[in-house]
């Protein structure tokens, strides 16, 4: 049951989600594009990455702007990659999404800051095979805190509960994931996960509790394998290819958020009626 519904209509409120996260999508370009650089994501504002011209606010909108300038900056004509509009319709329909799936005002808000840093950590991983400690340290101690301030959002019932749990998620989600990257890289002797990964999904326990990092592993693991399989198959990779891990564990996380619990709870309850 929506809790707007008695006095705001599903339809607009889920328009205005939508907006928001194509408004947060475009803020989400600046630091992709940024963060690896080592610049600013505040100063200086938008400028063409070829002819460096400031961009008004009508060459910003979401989207639109993209479509009406046909993929070219309006002062130099250099083509303006599609990555852009593509992360802003990304960010409006994953947060849409999590708004559906968790309508709780106490919730959802928080649930969209973890999405943004999940695309950001994303597409910063795959095309430099690093997630920026901004994105994974902040998120470790911004978790901690709305943890312990709203413990609704980690499913706690207290502001103490809260923490712990989003300590016993750092310590599971970081912890573990140090100790499975360094069984690998004693394994096939050269460095089998980065710490970028380690950090990631301790802000994942941080802000969503100790089951999260186990989902987004076991989710991130199989997803990885099936399409490090289709590469190899369709010659797109060889076997030492590096294939980054930080967007699966991302789309696992993103996935728990959607709908890991029920998932867990059923498997739970199917594993339980199938015991003898």
């Amino acid at each position: 049951m929506n809790p707007y519904d008695d006095f705001l209509p599903p339809l607009f409120v889920g328009s205005v989600v939508f907006l928001t996260g194509l408004i947060v999508g475009s803020f989400l370009n600046v630091c992709i594009y940024r963060l690896p650089r080592e610049r600013s994501v505040v100063f200086p504002p938008s400028a063409c990455p070829n002819c460096d011209h400031p961009l008004s606010w009508f060459d910003n909108i979401p989207v639109v702007s993209w479509l009406w300038l046909r993929g070219r900056c309006r002062y130099c004509s250099a083509p303006i990659s599609s990555l852009y509009p593509l992360v802003e319709m990304i960010t409006g329909i994953f947060f849409f999404a999590v708004w559906w799936q968790n309508p709780d005002i106490r919730v959802f808000p928080f649930f969209f800051l973890v999405t943004a840093g999940l695309i950001v950590a994303t597409f910063i991983d795959f095309f430099h095979y690093i997630i920026p400690d901004e994105i994974t340290l902040g998120g470790v101690a911004v978790g901690l805190i709305v943890a312990f301030c709203f413990p609704e959002v980690i499913r706690a019932e207290t502001h103490l509960s809260g923490l712990l749990r989003s300590v016993a998620g750092i310590v599971l989600g970081g912890g573990g994931l140090f100790l499975v990257a360094i069984a690998g890289t004693a394994l096939f002797k050269k460095e089998a996960m980065g710490m970028g990964d380690v950090k990631l999904l301790a802000a994942v326990g941080a802000f969503l509790g100790p089951a999260a990092p186990l989902f987004a592993l076991v989710v991130g693991s199989v997803v990885g394998s099936i399409v490090g399989l289709i590469l190899l198959l369709f010659r797109k990779a060889r076997r030492d290819t590096a294939i980054p891990f930080g967007p699966y564990l991302a789309l696992g996380a993103y996935l728990y958020m959607l709908c890991g619990p029920a998932i867990i709870q059923a498997y739970l309850a199917y594993t339980l009626s199938s015991t003898p």
